[in-house]
């Protein structure tokens, strides 16, 4: 898990409150029922309208990486890599195939089975390239679901605090009720402005990262998968891949 995203939410939910507190407020002043029903509910339909079916199935799928991201380990896939280079040097690039066997990656498992299958070089970049480019477009499609959603947000929550307005100004022959209404009335907007400044564009922009970071990984198995195709020496290999470490 990551601990670190744990920490950012506890840490505004915690300077929210507190604020709030040391102004004197109560919790329950921004507990509102009917704001929370038009901003979450609305900013959700606005996102859905725009977002295609499979892009948004994949945000949903992908919204675990916010604390639970993929494990990519760059000095290990260096590793992999020029495991695989010594393995091919002493049993064949054949003997790749074997490894291949061994990938749970199912793109690193390709590359290896066309290696192994004698495919051309460019063949070999051609296929795996086209599969990294659309992985990582689907991946960013996905991240713009939240980005999407986290711009309509403080509109929608304007949109909840002119509506609170409109209830208040009918109810004018109350004076007594009319602070505590305005009150409520902006409560939508609080809750459109909080959802996507600390939720929503924050899940968007760390999923943003991680799909730029798997994307580099994926790019520097494949440069090692092709070194090994063209016959690299493990050492050689393993300098030119560092280029990727930060």
């Amino acid at each position: 898990m990551d601990r670190l995203s744990l920490v950012g939410v506890i840490f505004a939910v915690v300077a929210i409150l507190g604020g709030n507190y040391i102004e004197g407020g109560h919790v329950s002043t921004l507990l509102n029922g009917a704001a929370a029903v038009i901003v979450f509910g609305g900013t959700l339909g606005a996102g859905l309208l725009q977002t295609p079916a499979t892009d948004m199935q994949r945000a949903l799928k992908i919204s675990r990486w916010v604390f639970q991201p993929p494990d990519i380990d760059f000095n290990q896939g260096i590793e992999k890599v020029v495991g695989w280079s010594m393995h091919s040097r002493r049993y064949g690039l054949l003997g790749l195939e074997k490894q291949a066997d061994l990938e749970d990656d199912e793109f690193l498992k390709k590359g290896l089975q066309l290696i192994a299958d004698g495919s051309e070089l460019e063949v070999i970049r051609g296929v795996l390239e086209v599969e990294l480019n659309v992985r990582e477009q689907r991946d960013l499609q996905a991240a713009k679901f939240y980005e999407s959603m986290g711009g309509y947000a403080p509109t929608v929550g304007i949109i909840g605090a002119v509506m609170g307005l409109i209830h208040v100004m009918t109810n004018l022959a109350e004076p007594s009720a009319l602070g505590s209404g305005i009150a409520t009335a902006f409560v939508a907007t609080i809750y459109g402005v909080a959802a996507a400044n600390l939720i929503l564009l924050p899940i968007a922009s760390k999923l943003r990262s991680i799909v730029f970071a798997s994307y580099q990984y994926r790019e520097m198995m494949l440069e090692g998968m092709l070194s090994i195709a063209q016959g690299h020496n493990p050492v050689s290999i393993r300098v030119k891949l560092e280029g990727y470490l930060k």
